[in-house]
């Protein structure tokens, strides 16, 4: 922080709150938590008088600064929003009070976003492992150095300025990203009635399939390793994740193939949950599925398994997987209706050509993804270093 401003303690500027009340069985209160590194200040629960385990609370205030106890080394900490004016809390969140005519609140929620704030909580902490503690007489006898309010005030409109910058930016990466996979699923929904004018029609999937079945309905006995057990979770990614399966012993992976048995070139459609995702299967690992997924055995001297992947995973089978949907809460697709899905099964040949289009198509819109995750990150960075310099009096 600057070394140019006057140094102030934080007690100058932080009065401790201590306004308590009694709480009433029958009213209803919302309780206050504060997430880690800056994140701010949100809504835990909204709980019956008596939900709580005290017969009194601290109440809060709009702009009151508050932190935890526990976790502000951990950059948890901010001010009281507007909406949870009159929430409360327990006695692990000191709240603070602040005197505006020393600091704007809003010029201090910003300074607490600021690698140097963290470090002063850090070291107003301490205890043992796992019972660190943030001491509040500490603290507040830190001293930061502070300009005068029409120096805050214009810090502040530049802060917000270039933070609103790099929302935007945030905003318009997101918003081509989206559009990206927009226009890929229209051109799968283009690719899918091509494919239906070629081979004049479309068949029952369960004539292009040499089975269509799905995975056991008893939950195994897990087991810390072993054969990898997928579920929907596992596949929805675009690829199969083998990084936070559950495992089964090869005993009862055994016994669970004798009925349904996933290879190389099968198809796993999900059926229950996020249902209608297909993804064919291009490993050579062992795994059995739940019921959760169905595993089609495409007859492929009709069907290409990649191409299979895209019709199924095309607009037009999608809005018809959402059609047979079953169940209020977790939707479910079952084997009847998705063996009678339209398949439309052209040549192998026009299919393989059609799969190098949507796979190139589907390339651009991998690395658009990249390049939006890499840029993610450089905007992440982007506004601590604003801050930084603002703090330094290099803004």
């Amino acid at each position: 922080m600057s070394n140019d401003w006057p140094m102030v303690p934080l007690g100058r500027i932080l009065a401790k709150s201590n306004e308590w009340i009694d709480l009433k069985a029958d009213e209803t209160y919302k309780e206050v938590t504060v997430r880690l590194w800056g994140k701010g200040v949100t809504l835990r629960r909204e709980v019956n008088g008596t939900g709580i385990a005290s017969s009194s609370r601290i109440i809060v205030r709009a702009n009151q600064f508050i932190l935890s106890r526990i976790d502000a080394r951990n950059g948890a900490f901010g001010l009281i929003p507007d909406e949870l004016d009159d929430a409360v809390v327990s006695t692990d969140f000191p709240v603070f009070t602040v005197n505006e005519s020393l600091i704007l609140p809003v010029y201090l929620n910003w300074m607490s976003k600021t690698a140097a704030f963290v470090d002063l909580c850090k070291a107003a902490s301490e205890g043992t492992t796992n019972r660190v503690r943030l001491k509040e007489d500490r603290f507040l006898a830190t001293e930061i150095p502070l300009p005068p309010l029409d120096e805050q005030r214009r810090l502040v409109a530049r802060i917000e300025a270039l933070a609103a910058k790099i929302e935007e930016a945030r905003g318009l990466r997101r918003l081509a990203v989206e559009e990206a996979e927009a226009l890929a699923g229209a051109m799968r929904a283009r690719v899918y009635d091509e494919a239906v004018n070629i081979a004049g029609g479309v068949e029952r999937l369960d004539d292009l399939c040499h089975r269509i079945t799905d995975g056991t309905h008893v939950t195994p006995t897990y087991v810390s390793e072993g054969i990898p057990f997928l579920s929907v979770k596992d596949i929805t990614s675009g690829k199969i994740r083998f990084d936070d399966t559950r495992f089964i012993t090869p005993e009862e992976h055994a016994e669970l193939t004798k009925r349904c048995k996933p290879e190389r070139d099968d198809v796993l459609l999900t059926k229950v949950g996020t249902t209608g995702f297909a993804k064919a299967i291009d490993v050579d690992r062992e795994f059995s599925i739940f019921v959760s997924l169905a595993l089609l055995k495409i007859d492929k001297t009709r069907l290409n398994p990649k191409f299979t992947e895209y019709m199924l995973n095309s607009p037009k089978l999608r809005e018809h997987s959402d059609s047979g949907t079953r169940g209020v809460g977790n939707q479910n697709l079952v084997l009847k209706f998705i063996r009678d899905f339209p398949m439309p099964a052209p040549s192998l040949e026009e299919q393989r050509r059609m799969v190098a289009y949507l796979d190139g198509l589907q390339a651009k819109v991998d690395a658009l993804k990249q390049l939006q995750s890499q840029t993610q990150m450089e905007l992440d960075a982007l506004l601590p270093s604003v801050l930084d310099k603002a703090f330094k009096g290099e803004l």
